[in-house]
């Protein structure tokens, strides 16, 4: 009984400790100052990312579009300002 407590408080005491330490802390040691620049810098990319979509796909629309339907997108311009 006596090893079967001392070997339970031991566990309890290491388990503690171990709790306490930096390393279990959730951000990985990291300081306040490094977080936040790594929010700033995925807050850059994530609105740099957005214009740069939109501009790809005007780009592949351009690129895809037919002759045909610019002539009719240019006549149909051309009725409305003729009224």
């Amino acid at each position: 009984m006596k090893v079967l407590s001392a070997t339970t408080a031991s566990l309890v005491m290491d388990g503690t400790q171990a709790m306490a330490s930096p390393a279990a802390t959730g951000n990985g040691g990291l300081g306040l100052a490094a977080i936040i620049f790594i929010t700033f810098i995925a807050m850059v990319i994530l609105f740099q990312l957005v214009p740069g979509l939109t501009m790809f796909l005007r780009m592949l629309k351009g690129i895809f579009s037919t002759e045909a339907e610019q002539r009719a997108k240019e006549v149909a311009k051309n009725n409305r300002t003729s009224l």
